[in-house]
């Protein structure tokens, strides 16, 4: 057991190498200039669409619905700890090298959901999208439309499911003593109340937790940040400074390269917003609109809120606060730099943050993993995973996941290769799309 986890460590380490983050990044830079920076020109209309309601069109959800159903998937534990993580082992910099794959990365999430809407397919369960769709019917690519969605299956239940569950379970053991089995089980009964209503009972839930969970974190670090404006142009220095700067060792901390800063910056960044996973088009594809592009506009706000706000509030909460440069766990890092500023209030507000955070999540990638599930073996098959789906939430609550972590790291990397192949086979389409919609504005 101990040889097959060193191997999908291994594995997974190599997918998510520099040439995928180049990959990614790169695809991400090439669609904006090819749709002529639509997610700068277009950013303030896309937000007016998030509260729009299309009449016209098929679909089970809305444009606001869907970007909720997909910011509950995407804003996760790697808005705390990722950050925390990047800071760690990349320096300040590694902030700055992580709005750049924001940036660019709303091109690309644009992208995957104008193909998802585009090449969608009605079923008996409502409206079918994402990769594994425009793979099949845009690229004429089955086998990878169906390597696509066993990939994400596999990651659903991993980093979707039990990784997240298991993440609460020790927060709560830690922090409360609670033990694992009851959280699993009051995990276990909130998760089926949601999820085996399917899409339109999850979109209504996360349309409520998500907008209530990412206002209350903010709130609290825009609090900090008010009451500390004196420190905020340093830490925005440091950032900046620091992307093209080594920082020395100092105190507990243990410098880095700018190097460094650039691979955590964009890795954590990726991880952060999913832009390129291919992971968010399958809720894009379910929302009740008359023009792929109205929601792919909604869809690219989720990069922006993701990464360039609730990351971004994190990041200068954590290096305007001391704690940073003091050798301090990334595990830890965000919780004690809140509680600096707020005492055990902010320590609360991460902590709550940080089951929530993972609970949406957890959320939002029932609906992937079913679609995907769907996709490979037919309509009749998604109440089986609903079943299973909830059950594995126990699971992951009272077991140790060190393999599962690994293999669904890998599966979630894999996931990208194919969707990427789709992203520039179909490049053509996208700007067609595209220049169709504002040609006519």
């Amino acid at each position: 057991m101990e040889t097959l986890s060193q191997w999908i460590a291994a594995a997974s380490s190599f997918v998510w190498g520099a040439p995928m983050l180049v990959l990614l990044v790169g695809t991400g830079l090439y669609l904006t200039i090819r749709l002529k920076g639509v997610q700068f020109r277009a950013l303030p209309h896309a937000f007016r669409l998030i509260f729009t309601r299309d009449h016209q069109g098929e679909g089970e959800i809305t444009h606001f619905g869907a970007l909720m159903t997909a910011l509950a998937a995407t804003v996760g534990i790697g808005n705390i700890v990722g950050v925390a993580t990047a800071i760690t082992l990349g320096g300040p910099g590694a902030i700055f090298w992580m709005w750049m794959t924001g940036l660019v990365g709303m091109a690309t999430k644009y992208s995957e959901a104008v193909l998802a809407l585009k090449y969608r397919q009605k079923g008996a369960n409502g409206m079918m999208g994402g990769p594994m769709y425009y793979l099949t019917y845009g690229a004429n690519l089955p086998k990878l439309g169906m390597a696509f969605a066993l990939f994400t299956v596999i990651a659903s239940f991993g980093i979707g499911n039990m990784t997240q569950s298991n993440s609460v379970a020790g927060v709560l053991e830690h922090q409360l003593g609670m033990p694992t089995w009851a959280t699993g089980t009051v995990l276990l009964l909130l998760s089926g109340f949601v999820i085996l209503g399917g899409i339109r009972s999850i979109a209504r839930f996360t349309s409520f937790l998500v907008p209530f969970m990412i206002v209350a974190y903010v709130a609290t670090a825009m609090v900090i940040i008010v009451m500390h404006l004196d420190k905020v142009g340093d830490a925005l220095w440091l950032i900046i400074y620091h992307a093209f700067n080594p920082i020395a060792a100092g105190g507990g901390f243990a410098g880095a390269a700018v190097a460094a800063a650039i691979r955590y910056g964009i890795a954590r960044g990726v991880f952060s917003n999913e832009s390129g996973l291919g992971s968010a088009p399958i809720a894009a594809a379910a929302a009740k609109t008359d023009d792929p592009v109205k929601q792919a506009l909604v869809s690219m706000t989720q990069t922006f809120i993701d990464t360039l706000v609730v990351c971004t509030m994190t990041a200068v909460v954590i290096l305007s606060a001391p704690v940073w440069t003091q050798g301090v766990s990334a595990a830890d890092l965000t919780l004690l730099s809140f509680e600096y500023y707020l005492g055990s209030f902010g320590g609360i507000v991460v902590t709550l943050s940080v089951i929530l955070f993972a609970y949406s999540t957890l959320l939002g990638w029932s609906y992937y993993g079913e679609r995907a599930f769907e996709y490979i073996f037919g309509e009749g098959s998604i109440k089986v995973y609903r079943i299973i789906f909830v059950a594995a939430v126990m699971v992951g609550a009272v077991v140790e996941l060190k393999l599962v972590w690994d293999f669904s790291d890998l599966a979630n990397g894999l996931m990208a290769i194919p969707n990427l192949i789709a992203l520039l086979l179909l490049a053509k389409v996208i700007t067609s799309e595209t220049e169709r919609y504002f040609g006519g504005r």
